[in-house]
């Protein structure tokens, strides 16, 4: 879909992980949209999380485009998908949507590990884990105490937990705007 030079809002629709792939597609969008002049992307999102460093691109890269942003959580909004999230400057999330939060991980396929590989592999995880707080703790009203409980307890809270911690500004269902254009991300699995 061709998008309107000097448009007052494009919807922007993306249900999927977060990956190099999807993370490419969505910042490729966004950025036809800053140099289309949108004024406003609504971003639509439900992901179940992915990969940390593709988050963490995202959650910069959407927080500096010259529009405004905003985020609504129209399912389950999930891991590193939080950070994603909290680019929006206004928040939204539908009465049914949820957030999980849990700590960082990583996957071991018969690798031999030493120590050294061990160490730099907890203080690789750590940092990513901080950075991630850090982004909750300053977008939300949650206390880093608060933050590592979520990480530790992997945590799934409704909407009106959402709202309470300013994770959103306010529950309401999505009201896409007559002749909006909107763009649905689609990715082949």
């Amino acid at each position: 879909m061709e998008i309107p030079e000097n448009a007052p809002i494009v919807y922007v629709s993306f249900s999927a992980g977060v990956d190099p792939t999807t993370t490419e597609g969505l910042i490729a969008v966004m950025a036809n949209c800053a140099n289309r002049h949108v004024q406003t992307v609504c971003l639509l999102i439900s992901t179940p999380g992915g990969n940390v460093r593709e988050g963490l691109n995202l959650f910069n890269v959407l927080k500096g485009m010259p529009f405004e942003l905003v985020t609504h959580n129209v399912g389950n909004v999930d891991s590193i998908g939080n950070a994603v999230f909290l680019a929006g400057s206004r928040r939204y999330a539908t009465s049914t949507a949820t957030f999980m939060f849990h700590g960082v991980g990583f996957n071991i396929e018969n690798k031999r590990l030493e120590q050294k590989d061990l160490e730099e592999t907890l203080d690789s995880l750590l940092s990513d884990q901080q950075r991630i707080g850090y982004i909750i703790n300053q977008r939300t009203s949650l206390t880093q105490e608060e933050v590592k409980g979520l990480f530790r307890q992997a945590q799934t809270k409704d909407a009106q937990f959402a709202v309470d911690k300013g994770i959103i500004n306010e529950i309401k269902d999505v009201n896409i705007s007559k002749g909006s254009p909107i763009i649905t991300l689609v990715f082949k699995r």
